[in-house]
């Protein structure tokens, strides 16, 4: 595996990890809490030395990888139209943030005025507060992009603004993560087109994480 292949498939892996936990706040209230706080952390590393320093780790994206496991060993079939459905928008959403500078740079001002807070906790302890001031961000810039996501789940959840605020900023990790699969050169076509290739990837680095 060369290394752009293996970056490629960790900031995918950074997607689908986004979608899954987008999709268990609304339908639980409540995300698993590594993969949520890792992927959110991942907004504020801008300066990586490599793809695997985004997320901590190759074992930060474990989550993504083996649903991105599941769906490749499916054929690509699904019965969670709902996830899929997130992962699309999400590409197609970090495509055009890498196509309109204006609003990367906006993005971009807003995360570093933010990370002070962030580093002040070495990452851990994220509060409500910042959830709101993500959330916010991803309001006054990617949600004015299309597609819009529509997130689908219980009433009950959907109404509380601590779990819609986190939903946003989950989204918004998705896109960040999108972003860069672009960056990588990853392509929609290829999931279609190399999928059995995409899997021994995916494989081999949960392979690695296990050891």
């Amino acid at each position: 595996m060369n290394q752009q292949s293996r970056d490629q498939v960790l900031a995918l892996a950074g997607v689908f990890q986004a979608a899954a936990l987008a999709e268990q706040l609304a339908h639980r209230g409540y995300a698993d809490e590594v993969p949520f706080a890792v992927s959110v952390r991942s907004l504020f590393i801008t300066d990586a030395i490599n793809t695997e320093s985004v997320y901590g780790g190759a074992e930060g994206v474990e989550m993504g990888l083996k649903i991105m496991r599941q769906r490749l060993s499916a054929g690509g079939q699904t019965t969670d139209f709902e996830l899929a459905r997130y992962v699309l928008s999400l590409t197609q959403l970090g495509v055009k943030l890498d196509r309109s500078n204006d609003m990367a740079e906006t993005i971009a001002n807003e995360i570093d005025r933010l990370k002070p807070t962030v580093e002040a906790h070495n990452g851990e302890g994220m509060s409500n507060q910042l959830y709101s001031e993500l959330a916010r961000i991803y309001k006054d810039t990617i949600s004015y992009m299309k597609p819009k996501i529509i997130v689908q789940g219980e009433h009950g959840h959907l109404s509380n603004p601590v779990v819609v605020d986190k939903v946003r900023a989950i989204l918004f990790a998705g896109v960040r993560s999108a972003f860069l699969w672009n960056q990588l050169g990853g392509r929609r076509w290829a999931l279609i087109f190399q999928r059995r290739q995409t899997l021994a990837q995916v494989e081999a680095i949960l392979s690695a994480i296990a050891e």
